[in-house]
């Protein structure tokens, strides 16, 4: 039951990160910030199409990392805190089966420790779940975090840029199939993510 809990935080967390990689990004308003100059490989001009290749674009933005590793933070200490109830428990049951063995319990004590032993099995699959959806919870607050600050950014990027649309690619799902680098903004966009999120 430990290592399921602890495994479907981490297969809810990969989830995610594909998630967030097929997610297309639109333009909204926003105001200009600056200047935010192109990369010598990027020659597209105002009303070009253009792309950002989504898994490089996480994968190398600094808010990414440092949320994740939060994340993996949380859940670790939920993981060794499950991991301690659940050998408690453990050492509980063996103690009640050795007794039970021995003869050093009535039927009435054994029946109510075991009465006993089955609410705190229960409480603490309730407390695993109850964890478990937090952590989920922390999760999407975590990856619309990441989305918000990226559409933020590309909505004011381009308020300077005037792209007419702006795709996203990543190796599982592609949007573009075929694109020329002088188009890829990846560059642009993730230096000016990673610059904002140091201030």
């Amino acid at each position: 039951m430990k290592k399921n809990i602890f495994i479907i935080v981490n297969a809810v967390l990969a989830a995610a990160v594909i998630g967030l990689y097929i997610l297309y990004f639109c333009c909204t308003g926003g105001k200009p910030v600056g200047t935010m100059a192109k990369s010598d490989e990027t020659v597209a001009t105002d009303g070009s199409v253009v792309y950002v290749q989504i898994d490089s674009l996480v994968q190398d933005y600094d808010m990414f990392h440092d949320l994740k590793l939060e994340l993996e933070k949380k859940a670790e200490k939920i993981r060794k805190d499950l991991d301690n109830k659940g050998k408690a428990f453990e050492f509980k049951v063996k103690d009640f089966e050795e007794k039970v063995q021995k003869g050093l319990l009535t039927r009435s004590q054994a029946e109510q420790q075991q009465v006993q032993l089955q609410q705190e099995q229960a409480n603490l699959q309730q407390y695993a779940q109850k964890v478990q959806n937090e952590m989920g919870e922390e999760e999407a607050v975590m990856f619309r975090r990441i989305f918000d600050a990226i559409q933020t950014f590309l909505a004011e990027y381009n308020q300077v840029h005037n792209y007419s649309l702006i795709l996203s690619t990543s190796g599982s799902t592609n949007a573009v199939l075929q694109g020329s680098p002088s188009l890829d903004i990846t560059k642009d966009v993730l230096n000016g993510l990673n610059a904002r999120y140091k201030k």
